[in-house]
């Protein structure tokens, strides 16, 4: 953009991956509403914190409440939504964290904006794959039923379109197997890129 400059500090990002001791990037679940999403990220984030990791957590409704406050739900805004989303889990990134994002992101061309964003290297996605008629069972907040009745517009999988990853990092069927067998699945499928490294030198 005309008249902005980036300016690159000495203490970068590789540097504070080294002061932390793991690397930095971008866990993010994807799935309808009620999959069980924000579940399996708060234990994975539990997990990792034990691990003594340093972690944040990005949530769907948290980030309505606060920074995205002013947008809807029409494509354009969720586009907005996720588009923040994304440039705040990079600047994260950044910091030497690893983020943990629970979002619905419903469509294939946000979620390859997240890659363009984030950097495809940086970003794990991870599909929460579970049928619609289980979420809407679990539909302990009632929107399911009042997205049926037409009192909720552009909702995700009945009135909106959930377009399913094709290549997702990690998959989960939460239909079919437990909470721990989910967690399990993530830690280990990202165990090889926390890579414990040696502080860098700054």
């Amino acid at each position: 953009m005309e008249n902005i400059v980036r300016h690159d500090y000495q203490i970068n990002r590789e540097a504070r991956n080294g002061r932390n001791k793991h690397h930095s990037f971008v866990i993010w679940f994807t799935g309808l509403s009620g999959a069980g999403k924000s579940t399996i990220a708060n234990l994975v984030e539990q997990e990792l914190f034990n691990r003594n990791i340093h972690t944040y957590s990005l949530d769907g409704d948290n980030i309505r409440a606060g920074i995205n406050k002013g947008l809807g739900f029409s494509e354009s805004d969720r586009h907005e939504n996720i588009r923040r989303i994304g440039e705040i889990a990079r600047l994260f990134v950044d910091s030497g964290t690893i983020v943990i994002a629970a979002f619905i992101t419903p469509l294939e061309k946000d979620r390859q904006m997240l890659r363009d964003i984030i950097g495809k290297d940086d970003l794990v996605e991870v599909f929460v794959n579970t049928p619609l008629d289980e979420c809407e069972r679990r539909d302990v907040k009632g929107m399911y039923k009042k997205a049926r009745a037409g009192i909720i517009k552009d909702f995700t999988g009945i009135s909106a379109p959930y377009e399913n990853p094709q290549s997702p990092d990690i998959e989960i069927h939460t239909g079919n197997q437990s909470i721990e067998s989910s967690v399990n699945q993530v830690m280990n499928s990202i165990s090889e890129r926390l890579q414990i490294i040696e502080p860098a030198g700054i």
